[in-house]
């Protein structure tokens, strides 16, 4: 369960409550996950949305403690090597970029990083349910990441997914510190317009 309660995310109108409630703390306990826990994560993001059910997402995970987990933590950038390292698995997020057309050939598939980000907030959102903070980050080496998760041609790198039990601000450097709480969002007039942008 997470250690606080998120201030400052009223919803305007009416939702589930686990949208306003899960946002992205730097912040771990050393509490280690085990492999069914990471199951679950990933039967979530297996149920996303899927344009014509191709299923382009891709998540390479490891544990705290493998040398994938390892790998791929040495591949962050700017403030993520001060925090990432204390959560307990980490995930790649990738999508194929490709499907195969009727014709058996490959051609691009232009909705393979939307479907993606579903996945990501599927797992976000199962995290949530299970008590754990999700955080994803940009902040990667993108050819040292594909290089350490061998990533096939054809597909792309989106982020890189921090999962743990949310540990105490306290615990952060002063500066993350500072930052450890849940940030608003914009008004919805600002990003949803009826009819036209």
């Amino acid at each position: 369960m997470s250690l606080d309660q998120p201030a400052g995310r009223q919803p305007d109108h009416p939702v589930a409550p686990q949208f306003p409630g899960r946002w992205s703390p730097r912040s771990f306990t050393d509490r280690a996950l085990s492999e069914a826990e990471v199951m679950s994560l990933l039967e979530a993001a297996r149920w996303a949305p899927s344009a014509s059910n191709h299923q382009p997402w891709r998540l390479v995970w490891a544990l705290r403690g493998e040398a994938a987990f390892e790998a791929i933590f040495a591949c962050l950038t700017g403030n993520n090597p001060l925090w990432a390292g204390k959560a307990a698995v980490l995930f790649a997020v990738v999508s194929k970029d490709t499907v195969t057309n009727r014709e058996g050939a490959e051609a691009r598939n232009r909705t393979a990083g939307f479907d993606t980000g579903a996945a990501w907030m599927s797992l976000a959102l199962q995290a949530e349910a299970m008590g754990l903070a999700a955080h994803a980050m940009g902040g990667f080496d993108v050819d040292r990441l594909a290089a350490a998760i061998h990533l096939p041609e054809g597909h792309t790198l989106h982020c890189v997914v921090a999962v743990g039990e949310q540990g105490s601000a306290d615990a952060l450097p002063d500066a993350l510190r500072e930052r450890e709480k849940p940030s608003g969002r914009k008004p919805l007039e600002e990003i949803a317009r009826r009819g036209r942008l």
